[in-house]
C-alpha cells in the first residue's frame, strides 16, 4: 500500500479532521497547511486512479506523502494521543526515522498505531479478526519486531488493511 492509501484509511478509521490533521504533522514536526492536506489527499487519489503507472505517476505519489513526511505523521499521531514524553538526561531520541526501505511501511505503521492508541496484543488480535484476519500470537510477535531481529517477518499489505478495516469497523459502529 501507498503511504497516502494508509494515511486515507487511518483518517477514516479513526475520524481525524483537517484541523486535527494539521496539528498531528506539526507535533511530529512537518509544518503543512489544511489545504495543503486536502490538496495531497485528492491529488494522491487522482495520481493513483486515473494515471497509468509510470516513473512520473509514482514519483508524483512519493511526492505527496514520502516516508519521512508518513512516519513524521506516525510521530505526531503518537504525540496527539499520549502527550510528549519526558526526556531522562542523556537520553537520546529513539522515535527517529524507522522506515529503512518500502517493504517495512507496514510494520512501523502497525508498531506505532499500537502505540498511540495504547493496544494490547489481545486488543490488536481482535481489531485484525474484526478486519477479517485471523492471526496468532506469534504471528502478530513477529510482525512487531525490531528489524534484524531473528524472528521479525515483514508484514504484507493484508496485515495493514486488515487492521485498518478492523479500526475502522471498531470506530465506526459506536
Amino acid at each position: 500500500m501507498e503511504n497516502h492509501d494508509i494515511l486515507k484509511r487511518l483518517r477514516y478509521a479513526l475520524d481525524i479532521k483537517d484541523i486535527d490533521m494539521v496539528e498531528v504533522f506539526r507535533l511530529g514536526g512537518v509544518t503543512i497547511t489544511k489545504e495543503k492536506i486536502q490538496e495531497m489527499l485528492l491529488s494522491a487519489t487522482s495520481i493513483s486512479k486515473f494515471a497509468p503507472a509510470t516513473k512520473e505517476t509514482s514519483s508524483d505519489v512519493e511526492k505527496v506523502c514520502s516516508n519521512r513526511m508518513f512516519v513524521s505523521f506516525l510521530n505526531g499521531f503518537i504525540t496527539h494521543k499520549r502527550g510528549k514524553k519526558e526526556e531522562k538526561p542523556g537520553e537520546s531520541d529513539k522515535q527517529a526515522f524507522m522506515i529503512t526501505s518500502d517493504k517495512d511501511v507496514n510494520n512501523v505503521v502497525l508498531k506505532k498505531l499500537k502505540i498511540a492508541l495504547s493496544l494490547t496484543s489481545e486488543e490488536m488480535l481482535a481489531i485484525f479478526k474484526d478486519g477479517g484476519l485471523e492471526l496468532s500470537n506469534s504471528e502478530l510477535s513477529a510482525a512487531l519486531r525490531r528489524q534484524g531481529q531473528r524472528n521479525y517477518k515483514i508484514s504484507g499489505d493484508r496485515y495493514v488493511k486488515s487492521f485498518l478495516n478492523g479500526l475502522t469497523e471498531r470506530n465506526r459502529k459506536k
